[in-house]
């Protein structure tokens, strides 16, 4: 123990990339490498992906990494746990309960009180009528009254102090979800470590790098700048919620937008072929197994009798010694020398199980394998046959058939009698031929990264044999299912996945300073860094919907990385003035945001609408409209308004539309904006408390036998 605490790391964690949904996490360690090479790297979270584990020589001379794996310790907490939350919900809750079962006792006295009332006695034929004495009945009515009046005051108190209760317990339970889960949660505290094995000698400094579920972020901005000025100050912040099982205390954060759990292998391209279909043979990751495997462990099995996998200790049973898990071994006199495999198993009851290169038993086989125990290899297995006895020569033993594996913890039960007479019963039908070709390995048997090579103290079937390594936590997927519990949290106003607003492309965005983040499953804010920014104040205005102006700002992207869609709280002037919603910008790309009416311009808009006929006969009808806009400043400086009015679009041929005004047609995709069609804009520099008037107007030529929908006088 002394040893393997010398040999144990502590890391601290350094950098997190979040992504759009998980995060990478790397963490440092520092140390002298042992003669052994290996060394226990401690402080990992228990919802990582073990297969992600990675690890690198940072800082050191002659030594390098030559494996890295992940193990699952356990150890107790004793009495000192941190649980005092949990306590304090159990608390409350008990409270809880015994405060409403006191207002529940409560309002059964107030019912039992409320159905008393007078019964009078029960009149016979004969007798006369009587009368009904008043004062009982008031003198119980008073009685009642009174004493109801206490019990409701009563009753109050007490539901008052439910109330009071369940605030505080739901308060309690709160702070018990948010609470970080760093903390162990139970009196059992499992570390997850890294086993690294160096080749070579020396102090050296290992990085760490694993994935882990249950991170995400999404963007937000601050927008601060000043009336007149050009440029502004764009502060990128990041709403960041993790339930990793580690808080994130002074680590560099940086954000990503790609996908974490989008695949990056190479596509498989199959050769096309003309003729007849045929269909291409699947690769298997199957090999056949070594020759002289069984011979692997001989000086193991020489040694002596394998260590009991339970505290059972071995029974003899006529002759025969049955150590606990059903297997059983012949005894050797103490006159004999100790055989060359001494102490491997006779009987194994249970079949081998399948993995990397243990070919598939004949189905329908329902006989355990007899081997023979010379000094040579394992025999050919033979049939055993129930209620036979063993040979001599030591080459076939039925009796040992009958035994049956023993449950864990539990001695094998012994074997049946023998009959008096050893008669071979009849011939069991054959057994099914096996499939043929060799078996076809799962999915989980040709993740060749995670499969263990059976040690000697595996099974017989798992002896020198690859198989899926199933000694990881069994609480590891628990941990994770809850971590990936915070994709589901409600995203804070005007917020954007980072998958939904980047698009096609992935950046990453690198904070300037360390940071902290707890694992509670709450939005965190951090700053990470300020953006340069083009600034414009501009005015708009649609008059002939609303005689409003509105403030705007274009906002120009100066930068070579896309701005994501987010909120944006925007100041001016030291002025908090809202919290709008920021489109995403690529580089170089310029949007609008609206900062609400103006008041310090006034806009008023006039139409006039005159109606003529014209042509030779007066064929045609001429609509003459007229739009007078004036615009009056209040403001200190000199401002840019843009004016927004609509044409009419043809959609006949026989109607024409000729336009009179100096106003302009703009782009479609100016400034990253769609007008409908017809759309056309007036800019004015409008001076400090100046005032402009914009006149223009357009005329619509009909046919006289035809009229436009909705009628021919309208603005």
């Amino acid at each position: 123990m002394a040893a393997e605490t010398a040999h144990r790391w502590a890391s601290a964690l350094d950098s997190v990339v979040v992504y759009a949904q998980g995060a990478i996490c790397r963490r440092l360690a520092r140390g002298s490498v042992p003669p052994g090479g290996r060394v226990r790297v401690t402080g990992l979270p228990r919802s990582l992906d073990p297969g992600s584990l990675r690890a690198r020589i940072t800082e050191a001379a002659g030594v390098r990494v030559v494996e890295a794996r992940v193990e699952v310790e356990a150890e107790p907490l004793g009495a000192t746990v941190p649980d005092a939350l949990q306590r304090e919900v159990e608390r409350l809750r008990e409270e809880c309960a015994a405060a409403r079962e006191r207002r529940d006792r409560q309002l059964i006295l107030i019912e039992e009180v409320r159905s008393l009332h007078p019964v009078p006695p029960v009149r016979r034929r004969d007798d006369p009528h009587r009368r009904t004495p008043v004062d009982a009945w008031l003198d119980l009515a008073e009685f009642v009254d009174e004493r109801l009046t206490r019990l409701h005051t009563r009753l109050a108190e007490l539901e008052e102090a439910q109330a009071q209760v369940e605030h505080a317990l739901r308060v309690a339970a709160d702070r018990l979800a948010r609470a970080s889960t760093d903390a162990p949660p139970a009196h059992v505290e499992t570390t997850v470590s890294a086993v690294v094995t160096f080749d070579g000698t020396g102090d050296a400094e290992v990085e760490l790098e694993y994935t882990v579920p249950g991170a995400v972020w999404v963007p937000a901005y601050r927008l601060t700048h000043r009336q007149g000025d050009s440029t502004g100050r764009l502060v990128l912040r990041a709403s960041i919620a993790q339930r990793t099982g580690e808080d994130w205390t002074g680590v560099h954060i940086a954000l990503a937008t790609a996908d974490l759990r989008r695949r990056t292998d190479l596509p498989r391209l199959r050769s096309l072929r003309i003729g007849r279909r045929q269909p291409s043979p699947t690769p298997s990751g199957w090999r056949e197994p070594p020759t002289g495997l069984a011979d692997l462990f001989d000086g193991y099995d020489g040694a002596g009798l394998r260590p009991a996998t339970t505290s059972t200790s071995p029974t003899v049973e006529g002759g025969t010694v049955v150590a606990a898990g059903g297997f059983a071994y012949a005894p050797v006199p103490p006159s004999q020398s100790m055989p060359q495999g001494y102490g491997r198993p006779l009987t194994a009851a249970s079949p081998a199980p399948q993995g990397y290169g243990a070919p598939p038993p004949a189905p329908g086989s329902a006989y355990p394998e007899v081997f023979d125990t010379d000094l040579g290899d394992f025999a050919q297995p033979v049939p055993s046959r129930p209620g036979s006895t063993p040979r001599a020569g030591g080459r076939s033993r039925p009796a040992l058939a009958g035994m049956a594996p023993a449950a864990p913890g539990q001695a094998a039960p012994p074997p049946p009698p023998a009959p008096a007479a050893p008669a071979w019963p009849e011939a069991p039908q054959r057994a099914a031929a096996p499939a043929s070709g060799p078996p076809q390995p799962s999915g989980a048997e040709l993740d060749y990264s995670a499969l263990v090579l059976g040690g000697p103290d595996e099974q017989d079937g798992r002896r020198g044999r690859l198989f899926p390594d199933s000694a990881f936590d069994p609480m590891a997927a628990e941990y994770r299912r809850r971590a990936e519990a915070v994709a589901s949290l409600p995203l804070p106003g005007h917020a954007v996945r980072p998958r939904e607003s980047a698009g096609s492309f992935d950046h990453r965005f690198d904070a300037l300073a360390r940071a902290d983040v707890p694992s509670d499953g709450t939005w965190h804010t951090v700053t990470v860094g300020e953006i340069p920014v083009g600034l414009r104040t501009e005015y708009l205005c649609v008059p002939s919907v609303e005689q409003t102006v509105y403030a705007t700002l274009a906002l120009a992207n100066s930068t070579d990385q896309a701005l994501l869609a987010g909120p944006v709280e925007v100041t001016a002037d030291d002025d908090f003035l809202l919290t709008a919603a920021l489109p995403t910008l690529a580089p170089g790309g310029v949007c609008r945001v609206g900062l609400g009416p103006a008041e310090g311009i006034r806009v008023t808009r006039r139409t006039n609408l005159h109606e003529s006929t014209s042509g030779l006969r007066n064929t045609t009808t001429v609509l003459d409209h007229r739009v007078h806009v004036e615009l009056a400043s209040r403001l200190a400086g000199p401002a840019t308004v843009e004016v927004l009015e609509r044409v009419p679009v043809a959609s006949d041929t026989d109607v024409r539309i000729e336009e009179r005004a100096d106003w302009t047609t703009p782009p479609d995709d100016a400034e990253g904006e769609h007008h409908a069609a017809g759309t056309r804009i007036w800019r004015v520099d409008l001076p400090a408390g100046a005032t402009t008037a914009l006149d223009g107007g357009y005329e619509i030529r009909i046919p006289s036998a035809k009229a436009l929908a909705g009628g021919n006088r309208r603005s």
